[in-house]
C-alpha cells in the first residue's frame, strides 16, 4: 500500500501580495483625487509694505479643486499677516504662503520699463435686437440666500451657486408635518420618561416614535407615504398635546430642543458637504462617454492600414507667415470645437494652422480624430508634448502637460462693507505654458487659445496687433493687484499697483518672449517658489510664478474681446453672449459637463461635431 503524500503547503505569500495590489488599487486614485487638487488662501485688508494704496479690496484665492474629503473644507479665511502655525490645515487644505519659500529675494532678470501701452479696439458688430421673451430671466436669490452664499462660497465655492440655482421648493407638505412632529416628541420623550404615573404616555409617544421614523426612512415624499399616515399623525398630535400639557422641567425640555436643533445642523451639513463632494467630483472627472470616445479613436488609430502614412500638411506647420494657433489640452471634443469654432468665424483658412499639445494618453485618439475631421483649409497639428519635451529638451524636468490653472478669487470691500463679496475665477498660464517658444522655435507669432474658448468673431485682426515690446498680450483683470499677493509674492520686486491678467485668449510674441529671457526667469522663479516637487505645491505656484513672469510685458486687451465667467457666473444677458468676440468658460462648470450651465452650452454645442460614428457609439450628444 504506497502510502499518500502529506498535502502540499499552501505558499500564503502570492495571495497576500495579490490582496495587497488590490488594495493599493483602491487607495491610489483616492488619494489622488484627495491631494490633486490644493487651496490657496490670501487675505489682505491694507498694504503695510512697499506703497500706501488708496484702497484694497479683501480677498480670498484659492485652488478651486477637491481637496481632502470634501472640494473645499475649512473655509475660513486666513489672515496672511497673522498666520496661525497650520502650513496644512484640519482638513487638508494647504496654504500657499507655507508652500512658497519667502525668506530668499527672487532674483530674475529685469523685466523691461515700457510705456503703457492702450487697449487694441475691438471690432464689435452692430448689436441686434433680441426680445426679452427669448432671454432667460435668472432666478434671483433671497437677501437671505445670498448672506448664506457668502460663506457657502468660501467653503464650498462654486456648489454654493449651482445649488441656488437648482434648489428646489419642498412641496411634500406631509412629510414635513412628519418630520416637525418627530422632533417635539423626540424633545419631550425624555422628560416624560422620568415622570411617574405617565408610563402608558412614555410608551405610547416611544412607539408613535418609531414608527414615524419608520414611515420617514421608506418615504420621502408625500407619493410613497401609506395611505393610513393620517391617522399616525392624528395619534402622534394627541400623544404630543398630552406631553405638553404635563408638568416638566422646562430647562430639560429647552436643553433637548437645542441638542435635536444641532444634530439637524450637523446632519444638514454633511448632507452640504456629500453634496459638494459629489458635485466637484462631476466636474473634475471626465465622462464616461467622453472616455469611451477617447478609447474608442485609440483602438481605431491603430487597427488602421493608414497608420505610417499621414496626410497632414506638413510643410504648414513651421512657416513663420502662416497664422499659428496653440491650444493645450487634453480632450479631444472641447479641442475640435476650439478650432472649429475658430474657422467658422475666420474670413480665410488657406494659412491656419493649429497646434494640438496634449499627453502621451491623448495622443493617438486627437491624432485619428483630426485625421478624420477636416476644418476648412486649415491645418491641424497634434504634438505629443511629453515626448517632445523628453527627446528634444531633457534639461528641462517639466515632461508632464499642464492644463491652465485656474484660481478662485474672492473679493469684498472694506469701504463698502454692505456691498456683498463676489467670487471670480483666474485662468493663469501653466507651467507647460512656458516651453512654447522652446518647442516651435521658428515661429514668431501665436495665438494661444484654452481648450474651454469658443470663438464668434473673425480674429484676424489680432495678427496685425503691434504690441511694440510687449511680450503677451491679454485681457487684464483688475480685481486682483499684485499687491495683494504680497504674501505669495515674497521679496520679489513687482508693482503693488500691477493687475492681473487672464489668460483664454492670448497674443504672444516669440520674438520678444525669447529677447526677454521669459523662460529663463520662469526657471528661476520656479526654484525659488517651489520646495518640493509635490505636484499640489507646484501647481499652486502658477500663479505667482505667472504673474512675476509677465510684469511689465502684458499688452492690455480691450474686455469685450472676451467675455469670462461662463462657468460658473448666473444671469449673463443673451445679447452680451451673442455680441462678444470670444467666450471662456472659465469655472468649474465647463460647456461639455452635464453640470454645465444649460443656457451657456448651447453655443459650445453649435460648433460640436455632427453625424460622427464613435460619437453615436458612445453617446456623446451634440
Amino acid at each position: 500500500m504506497k502510502a499518500t503524500a502529506p498535502p502540499a503547503k499552501r505558499r500564503r505569500g502570492p495571495r497576500l501580495a495579490v490582496l495587497a495590489l488590490v488594495f493599493c488599487s483602491l487607495l491610489v486614485p483616492i488619494a489622488f483625487l484627495f491631494n490633486r487638487f490644493p487651496a490657496v488662501y490670501v487675505t489682505d485688508e491694507r498694504p503695510q509694505q512697499e506703497v500706501a494704496l488708496p484702497s484694497f479690496d479683501r480677498l480670498v484665492v484659492e485652488r478651486d479643486r477637491i481637496v481632502h474629503e470634501v472640494p473645499r473644507q475649512g473655509g475660513r479665511d486666513v489672515n496672511a499677516e497673522s498666520e496661525d502655525a497650520h502650513g496644512k490645515n484640519s482638513e487638508g487644505n494647504i496654504d500657499l504662503h507655507h508652500q512658497i519659500d519667502t525668506e530668499h529675494k527672487v532674483k530674475v532678470l529685469p523685466a523691461p520699463k515700457i510705456e503703457q501701452a492702450k487697449p487694441v479696439p475691438v471690432p464689435v458688430p452692430p448689436r441686434k435686437d433680441f426680445s426679452d421673451n427669448n432671454m432667460r430671466r435668472p432666478r434671483v436669490p433671497s437677501a437671505d440666500e445670498l448672506e448664506k452664499a457668502k460663506a457657502c462660497q468660501l467653503e464650498f465655492g462654486s456648489y454654493c451657486l449651482w445649488s441656488i440655482e437648482h434648489k428646489e421648493v419642498m412641496k411634500d407638505a406631509i412629510v414635513k408635518k412628519l418630520k416637525d412632529q418627530l422632533f417635539v416628541a423626540r424633545s419631550y420623550y425624555p422628560s416624560i420618561a422620568k415622570l411617574k404615573g405617565k408610563e402608558a404616555l412614555t410608551r405610547e409617544l416611544k412607539q408613535n416614535i418609531q414608527e414615524h421614523e419608520r414611515v420617514l426612512s421608506e418615504s420621502i415624499v408625500d407619493a410613497d407615504l401609506p395611505s393610513f399616515i393620517k391617522k399616525k399623525i392624528e395619534r402622534m398630535d394627541r400623544a404630543i398635546a398630552r406631553a405638553k400639557s404635563c408638568t416638566v422641567d422646562c430647562n430639560n425640555v429647552d436643553k433637548k430642543l437645542r441638542q435635536i436643533l444641532h444634530m439637524t445642523d450637523d446632519e444638514a451639513h454633511f448632507h452640504m458637504k456629500q453634496s459638494a463632494y459629489l458635485y466637484n467630483l462631476g466636474v473634475h472627472t471626465m465622462p464616461k462617454s467622453h472616455h469611451c470616445l477617447n478609447m474608442r479613436l485609440t483602438v481605431e488609430y491603430f487597427k488602421s492600414t493608414t497608420l505610417d502614412s499621414d496626410d497632414s500638411p506638413v510643410h504648414k506647420f513651421n512657416v513663420p507667415d502662416h497664422r499659428h494657433y496653440i491650444i493645450l489640452s487634453k480632450n479631444v471634443l472641447a479641442a475640435s470645437v476650439v478650432i472649429n469654432s475658430s474657422v467658422s468665424s475666420s474670413e480665410e483658412t488657406r494659412n491656419v494652422v493649429f497646434h494640438v499639445l496634449t499627453d502621451a494618453q491623448n495622443f493617438y485618439a486627437m491624432k485619428h480624430w483630426f485625421s478624420r475631421n477636416a476644418y476648412r483649409e486649415s491645418a491641424v497639428n497634434v504634438i505629443n508634448y511629453e515626448h517632445i519635451i523628453l527627446e528634444n529638451l531633457p534639461e528641462f524636468s517639466m515632461q508632464q502637460l499642464y492644463m491652465p490653472e485656474e484660481f478662485r478669487v474672492f473679493i469684498s470691500s472694506f469701504e463698502r462693507p454692505t456691498e456683498k463679496s463676489r467670487m471670480e475665477y483666474l485662468s493663469v498660464f501653466s507651467h507647460s505654458h512656458f516651453f512654447i517658444p522652446e518647442i516651435f522655435k521658428d515661429l514668431k507669432k501665436v495665438i494661444v487659445l484654452d481648450d474651454d474658448v469658443i470663438v464668434q468673431r473673425d480674429l484676424s485682426f489680432l495678427w496685425n496687433l503691434d504690441m511694440g515690446d510687449k511680450v503677451n498680450a491679454a485681457v487684464k483683470f483688475c480685481g486682483l493687484r499684485l499687491g495683494q499677493l504680497r504674501n505669495l509674492l515674497g521679496e520679489a520686486m513687482y508693482d503693488p499697483q500691477s493687475c492681473a491678467w487672464m489668460s483664454g485668449l492670448n497674443v504672444i510674441n516669440l520674438e520678444k518672449w525669447r529677447e526677454y529671457n521669459v523662460t529663463e526667469n520662469y526657471l528661476q522663479l520656479l526654484e525659488k517658489f517651489r520646495n518640493n516637487d509635490d505636484e499640489a505645491s507646484l501647481r499652486a505656484a502658477a500663479l505667482p510664478i505667472s504673474l512675476l513672469s509677465f510684469q511689465n510685458l502684458v499688452y492690455p486687451l480691450d474686455e469685450r474681446l472676451t467675455l469670462s465667467g461662463l462657468g460658473y457666473q448666473y444671469g449673463i444677458e443673451e445679447k452680451v453672449i451673442r455680441t462678444s468676440a470670444s467666450l471662456h468658460y472659465n469655472g468649474n462648470m465647463k460647456p461639455w459637463l452635464e453640470l454645465g450651465i444649460p443656457n451657456y452650452r448651447k453655443y459650445w454645442k453649435r460648433f460640436l461635431a455632427r453625424d460622427e460614428r464613435f460619437m453615436d457609439e458612445c453617446n456623446v450628444s451634440p
